[in-house]
């Protein structure tokens, strides 16, 4: 007869290997489990999206993408599912808002928040919030994504489904003529800004074509830093003498560098220390050399195109936690494609000084502060027909469509086009690396 006790206690042995199979079972079967939900919390993060509770359906008509949701006006059609508490789904508003808006009459969006209506949930059979389907007009599903997707993204994949989408992300404002013409003579238009040339604080390059007229030495360090050759160029400037009003050799000048009351620097230039020092007991300031003074001017520049900037002029953009500066609204939107990073960024309204505040996720607008803000980008037409670039600095943000209007009637020269802000970063992120790494310096800011 087998031995059933254990030889010290007299126990009996087949209760306790019966207890210890069950332990050992429930350990496993708890280890599985806490597995699985790690594995799902890891996924659902790497997708940027939260998860929501799992709904099976039975019946096969509530299937998402079986024709039940067919558009009333037979339209395409975008079902945003989501929350209005989740971070993604906050992301996603603001863009649903502008295809709403901007493809009325040609696309049918829709917002459903799934915590405040469960049994959409499952009608839908979603796993994550927030979740984009697509249906084409019959109300067959065509695509579903889970997580944030940028207005772009949506565009460009209702394109690649074949659903054609009149193009509407451009306002459509725009002045392609000058109402008045510019009857100033060139040599009393600064090349860099368009602004008045002054005969006591200008400048000028010499160039194998004539000289160059600049308003202030500041406009020459932005053309000189937008060079892609610069060898030879610092001995064929020339700048105002502030006492006479005459030309004097740049590098042979001595100059006042002060600060004006909104914080932008000043700079006079004088054939001698004496005229300088008798000046700036007059208005104060501090005597610099030529190469003192390229120091300062070169050393703040645009995280974009590199170009000289003054940071009170310029929009703030923050990249990776390190803050940087555009020299225009385009350029501080460039930082994004030339870095690869998500960026924030900070302009103000051209005509009334508000903040309009952007941030990108992958390249895309993720946040639009306030979401009325439109982008002004200056274009011309020229004789024969051609729409081209109205030159540098003739770019600006508006926190809405109505400022945009007003700041044009003030500026009767200007000439351009209203876009959307995503537009304006789209076509910054289209830029390949070599045209980035020429950018603003092909053409226009290089004397001709």
């Amino acid at each position: 007869m087998a031995d059933e006790t254990q030889s010290g206690g007299g126990k009996p042995r087949t209760g306790f290997g019966v207890k210890a199979a069950i332990i050992i079972v429930l350990v496993v079967v708890v280890g599985a489990v806490v597995y699985q939900k790690q594995k799902a919390r890891k996924e659902v993060s790497s997708q940027g999206a939260q998860a929501v509770a799992p709904r099976e359906t039975t019946d096969p008509g509530m299937q998402a993408g079986q024709g039940m949701h067919r558009s009333e006006t037979a339209l395409p059609r975008l079902v945003d599912l989501g929350a209005s508490t989740c971070i993604p789904c906050k992301m996603m508003a603001p863009i649903l808002e502008e295809l709403k808006k901007e493809y009325a009459g040609r696309l049918q969006v829709e917002f459903i928040d799934v915590w405040e209506n469960p049994a959409a949930g499952q009608q839908y059979g979603i796993r994550l919030i927030p979740t984009q389907i697509f249906y084409d007009a019959s109300g067959e599903e065509l695509f579903r994504h889970e997580g944030f997707m940028s207005k772009e993204d949506i565009l460009a994949q209702w394109k690649e489904l074949g659903v054609s989408l009149t193009t509407a992300n451009d306002p459509g404002f725009s002045r392609l003529n000058p109402l008045t013409s510019d009857t100033r003579p060139a040599s009393s238009v600064c090349y860099m800004c368009d602004g008045d040339v002054e005969p006591r604080t200008c400048a000028a390059l010499k160039t194998d074509k004539g000289d160059v007229f600049l308003c202030s030495p500041h406009c020459y360090f932005i053309v000189y830093s937008s060079l892609l050759d610069a060898k030879g160029v610092q001995e064929k400037v020339t700048v105002a003498d502030w006492t006479r009003g005459k030309p004097l050799a740049a590098a042979a000048g001595v100059y006042l560098y002060g600060i004006d009351d909104s914080g932008r620097p000043t700079t006079k230039a004088f054939a001698d220390k004496e005229s300088a020092l008798k000046e700036r007991q007059a208005s104060g300031g501090n005597i610099l050399n030529w190469q003192m003074l390229q120091n300062k001017e070169l050393a703040t520049r645009c995280g974009f195109c590199d170009r000289a900037v003054y940071p009170e002029d310029a929009a703030l953009v923050r990249a990776a936690g390190v803050y940087t500066y555009g020299c225009c609204p385009m350029c501080a939107l460039g930082v994004a494609a030339r870095t690869g990073k998500d960026i924030e960024v900070q302009v103000k309204d051209a005509l009334t000084g508000e903040l309009v505040y952007v941030k990108t996720t992958d390249g895309s607008i993720s946040l639009l502060e306030p979401q009325t803000a439109v982008a002004w980008t200056g274009k011309k037409k020229t004789p024969d027909g051609q729409v081209v670039s109205a030159g540098c600095f003739k770019q600006a943000f508006f926190v809405n469509e109505a400022n945009l209007k007003k700041w044009v009637e003030q500026h009767p020269s200007a000439t351009g086009k209203m876009i959307g802000i995503s537009q304006a970063l789209a076509a910054k992120m289209k830029l390949t690396p070599q045209q980035i790494s020429k950018a603003c310096k092909i053409g226009e800011c290089v004397p001709k």
